[in-house]
């Protein structure tokens, strides 16, 4: 799904107009761009993603610092974070997007301490997004986790540019409290679409993994292959689950994937994907950053 055609990006300040706590362990991060950037970022599609220079963010007070990244959350942030985006809203002058990150290491701590009115380095909007093929008349979209930014994205473009698209959600987590997807999914679009959501524990929706969820709505709900679209993001365990069963019902799929991208274009090499190359039974690696985050399933070999 490489493009050819060199996407508008560059590196630019964003101020922080909102960081708040939305679950255990969960914040939405709002920026604000203007200029040049409010036009780029407005334009950015559902898949994309930025990377966040978090090398001057301060720590926490020590007391609130989690026990398991005291030793870790010390040392220096010296290569940037990649993170991809939902919400986006754009006037004549200003574009502000949203961020959901998750508490995990030293970055993602540093990163609760930001604060309105402060300023940030970006660089973005990298990669390539999401597309809908035309004569596509149901989009699935199956989020797993932290899996769920970039699809609640792409139902803000379904419900606004593709009035006529049926929308179905398939969203998972470990818990009732972990449903991103469900939490921050704006009322017009949640008027919108269809919802199905599942829990490992059982606190919301079916108990169970919502790959298995996914797999029992379509067998109860035949949908015709060529007019329908799979859209997903989240483990590649998940991943991998769903592109199978979108080969075995012959339906188009893509998914965006996760790798360590330190640099976010392409010159570091860390976030290889192996692909298929169509005719020739052998295999190249992509870059991730550039190459995807988005990919056709048909192209990606997964390893589990």
């Amino acid at each position: 799904m490489h493009n050819e055609i060199e996407k508008p990006k560059g590196n630019f300040t964003a101020e922080i107009c909102s960081n708040h706590q939305v679950g255990p362990k969960f914040y939405r991060l709002g920026l604000e761009f203007s200029a040049r950037a409010a036009k780029i970022f407005a334009k950015a599609k559902p898949g994309q993603f930025l990377e966040l220079d978090l090398s001057s963010a301060a720590l926490p007070p020590s007391e609130v610092i989690p026990a398991e990244l005291a030793d870790a959350c010390r040392r220096k942030i010296l290569l940037r974070r990649p993170f991809s985006f939902f919400n986006v809203a754009t006037d004549s002058e200003r574009t502000t997007l949203d961020i959901l990150y998750c508490v995990l290491g030293a970055g993602t701590l540093r990163m609760t301490t930001l604060s309105k009115g402060e300023s940030i380095s970006i660089i973005g909007p990298l990669g390539n997004g999401f597309c809908v093929p035309q004569g596509k008349q149901t989009a699935l979209l199956v989020a797993g986790g932290m899996g769920a930014p970039p699809l609640l994205h792409l139902t803000e473009t379904l419900v606004g540019d593709y009035p006529d698209i049926r929308i179905i959600a398939f969203a998972g987590a470990k818990t009732k409290e972990e449903l991103l997807f469900e939490t921050q999914l704006d009322r017009p679009a949640a008027e919108k679409i269809e919802r199905i959501t599942a829990t490992d524990d059982g606190s919301a929706g079916y108990r169970g993994f919502i790959t298995d969820c996914f797999t029992k709505w379509l067998k109860e709900n035949p949908v015709t292959a060529d007019e329908t679209m799979i859209y997903s993001c989240g483990p590649e365990e998940m991943l991998a689950k769903v592109a199978q069963t979108a080969k075995e019902k012959n339906i188009d799929c893509q998914i965006s994937m996760e790798r360590l991208m330190a640099c976010g274009i392409g010159l570091c090499q860390s976030c290889a994907v192996e692909c298929r190359v169509e005719g020739e039974g052998q295999t190249v690696y992509k870059l991730c950053c550039k190459d995807g985050p988005v990919f056709d399933t048909k192209e990606v070999v997964f390893k589990l």
